[in-house]
């Protein structure tokens, strides 16, 4: 399995990279107990305790020395004075791509996501089940669960032509879902009216429950074929009518969030709860985190993003693990993983959304 890097966090943190190299084995665990107290607790850990959970005897001013390089480092700081440590950003980084043991998708985990996401065998549109993968990964996570898609895998309703006069015609895309999007073609200036509630019959008789992609591919096959009786001019506003919904873009994307108040569930101060307020804003910023997740449609494999490593989470201490996914012609179409705080079980979730990628890319037509 591959875990990309991400470049900006590579820059800030390769002095501390080969900084920690150079530390010995106990420099590491102890950086290590740090980190996962961290994630385990959320709270700063400090040199007596470790001192105490060690596997090797060691006394708490020499544990002190040694937080005392990290600290130099850039890897771990107090919060507070007197307090102990906690990871710095550039830390957590290093701990996740150098340090983090990833486990495994347990059985009884494995055939929970299988089952909820197939449905058990049922028929169901494609939104149905990359619905019930956000709802499942957060559920199993405890953190939000996210979803990009291209709008050629919505499930479509209808479609409707609309003559606007001058050479133009208007397309109506009904979802399955109810979503509704409008889109201008052009046409011949002379195309009757018939034609277009010609191609409007034609289209709808055969589209209900197919994606965009599947109702062009039949289509145009019929009409390659000429397997149906069209005149060339509604042949014309058909294959033009079903390319308007294409997914090009940002416009060309759905996005998906389910289980936000579980970012509820571990709000310990007020300084968490305000972390929590911005991250909801981010959310309902769509455009943005769009834009974010349309980067890991060009990677491989699960890809990470910490705090201020990307824009979206500058303000809210937050961590964005996400995975690709494709379809049945190994395409990529989407990206699915979770949002939740800085101290993520990485290790736990990053084997759980590579997991369901791949089984979405089962799944998806």
């Amino acid at each position: 399995m591959r875990y990309d890097d991400i470049s900006a966090a590579l820059g800030a943190a390769q002095g501390a990279q080969d900084g920690l190299t150079r530390l010995n084995e106990r420099s590491r665990e102890i950086f290590k107990r740090i980190v996962e107290t961290y994630l385990a607790t959320g709270e700063p850990v400090g040199s007596r305790n470790l001192s105490r959970s060690l596997p090797i005897t060691l006394s708490p001013a020499s544990v002190r020395n040694v937080m005392s390089d990290l600290e130099a480092l850039g890897l771990i700081y107090a919060p507070h004075t007197s307090a102990g440590r906690m990871p710095t950003q550039t830390g957590l980084r290093l701990f996740v791509d150098g340090l983090l043991e990833v486990g495994d998708v347990s059985p009884a985990e494995r055939d929970q996501i299988q089952r909820q996401i197939s449905g058990d065998g049922k028929h169901r549109a494609v939104e149905d089940f990359l619905t019930e993968a956000g709802a499942m990964l957060s559920g199993l996570s405890r953190c939000a669960g996210v979803v990009l898609v291209d709008k050629h895998t919505k499930a479509l309703k209808q479609i409707e032509f609309v003559n606007l006069g001058g050479g133009r015609a208007l397309v109506v895309l009904v979802g399955e879902d109810g979503e509704v999007e409008n889109r201008i073609i052009s046409v011949p200036a002379d195309l009757p009216v018939s034609s277009l509630q010609e191609a409007s019959n034609y289209i709808n008789a055969r589209i209900a429950g197919a994606t965009i992609q599947d109702a062009r591919k039949r289509i145009e096959t019929e009409i390659e074929e000429k397997r149906v009786q069209l005149d060339e001019l509604t042949a014309h506003v058909v294959t033009e009518g079903l390319a308007t919904w294409s997914g090009e873009g940002d416009g060309g994307k759905s996005l998906i969030v389910c289980g936000r108040a579980h970012l509820l569930e571990d709000v310990r101060a007020m300084e968490d709860l305000e972390r929590v307020r911005l991250l909801f804003e981010d959310l309902d910023a769509k455009e943005e985190l769009i834009r974010l997740l349309g980067l890991a449609e060009r990677a491989e494999g699960v890809r990470i993003f910490i705090g201020s490593e990307n824009k979206l989470f500058s303000l809210s201490g937050s961590a964005l693990i996400v995975s690709p996914f494709e379809d049945s012609e190994q395409r990529i179409v989407g990206v699915l993983g979770v949002i939740g705080p800085t101290r993520l079980n990485y290790g736990r979730i990053i084997p759980m959304v590579d997991y369901t990628a791949r089984l979405l890319g089962r799944l998806v037509p």
